[in-house]
């Protein structure tokens, strides 16, 4: 991992600003009253060039739909990001092809996100096609270079993907997202439907690649310990909003929110003697969007104040953010 200062001198490659994604739940003929869900809400967020930016929170807090709109897959309700300072949602088509080699992603699923129809090589060699980046031959030479690289044979080549195991499958989907030499890595939960004894095997290529081929990565992942083991800054999200951003080592020695702190307490310990309490959870998680702090039927800190304003991303020192009334007084 970088050093969180050598990064902070580096050019931000991505910048998004005050980023919205709204959607409707309800409305059918059992809930008939619709509500809308704020899955992203006015979220402000900077990549590094060179960084491994770590994006952890429970599933359904919107940390995937935050992935889709940066890869421009879907638009934002409000807000924009920038990509070296150029507005993604004004790309023309052109621009967003170029974006898009430049930006690619790892699915979590390593199965559903493969062709079944087609080979691992075709797999593969089908974004060079698609862009005509040279003739067959060369195509097929870039491909076996880059499967070599994933741990993957030339004998594997015309296999298909039912014919590969869970981390085998996911190495054609990392070849594939990297056989355009893009510059970002949005990485969603790349390890978390593969067997533990294969993900850290998965792990250590990808920061064996990022080193290689000089890559940023965004890493999403639930599991703390996996974000801990390849990220230098961490982003935790909570019902669409980033709540900590800061160096990995300060998010897991000191963390300064309530949700990151419950979460670190929640996570298993291998050494006997570490009795430290787990934060209780009182209450169900609120819709994101509702008036006041997303988090406060559930914190044990919360005050007055928390149920009438939601806490804006606050700077504390040069390398920590938290939205939080309390600050550093928890």
């Amino acid at each position: 991992m970088n050093n969180y200062n050598e990064i902070n001198m580096l050019q931000s490659l991505v910048d998004i600003k005050e980023l919205k994604k709204i959607y409707s739940s309800g409305g059918g003929l059992f809930n008939p009253k619709s509500r809308s869900v704020h899955a992203v809400d006015n979220i402000d967020l900077e990549i590094y060039k060179g960084e491994t930016l770590g994006l952890v929170g429970e599933s359904g807090c919107g940390k995937s739909t935050l992935a889709r709109l940066i890869i421009r897959l879907e638009k934002p309700d409000a807000g924009h990001i920038y990509y070296k300072g150029n507005n993604i949602n004004s790309f023309s088509a052109a621009e967003l092809k170029s974006y898009r080699s430049n930006v690619q992603m790892i699915f979590q699923d390593p199965y559903s996100s493969l062709n079944p129809r087609k080979s691992a090589v075709s797999i593969i060699r089908e974004p060079l096609t698609i862009r005509k980046i040279g003739d067959k031959n060369k195509r097929d030479e870039m491909v076996m270079q880059l499967m070599g690289k994933v741990g993957l044979s030339k004998e594997q080549a015309n296999r298909y993907p039912h014919e590969f195991s869970g981390g085998q499958r996911q190495r054609i989907g990392i070849a594939r997202a990297l056989v355009l030499n893009p510059e970002l890595i949005i990485a969603d939960e790349p390890v978390s439907a593969l067997d533990v004894s294969i993900q850290a095997q998965i792990l250590n290529l990808l920061k064996e690649l990022k080193n290689d081929f000089g890559l940023t990565y965004l890493f999403i992942s639930h599991d703390l310990n996996v974000i801990r083991n390849m990220s230098d800054r961490v982003a935790v999200m909570y019902l669409g909003k980033i709540v900590e951003l800061a160096a990995n080592v300060d998010i897991y020695s000191t963390p300064m929110h309530p949700y990151t702190k419950m979460l670190l307490s929640a996570v298993p310990s291998g050494d006997p003697k570490n009795k430290n309490r787990i934060l209780s959870i009182k209450g169900e998680a609120r819709y994101a969007g509702e008036k006041g702090c997303n988090f406060q039927n559930r914190c044990s800190f919360k005050i007055e104040i928390c149920a009438q304003e939601a806490p804006p991303l606050k700077r504390y020192d040069q390398r920590r953010f938290c939205a939080c009334h309390r600050g550093d007084s928890i």
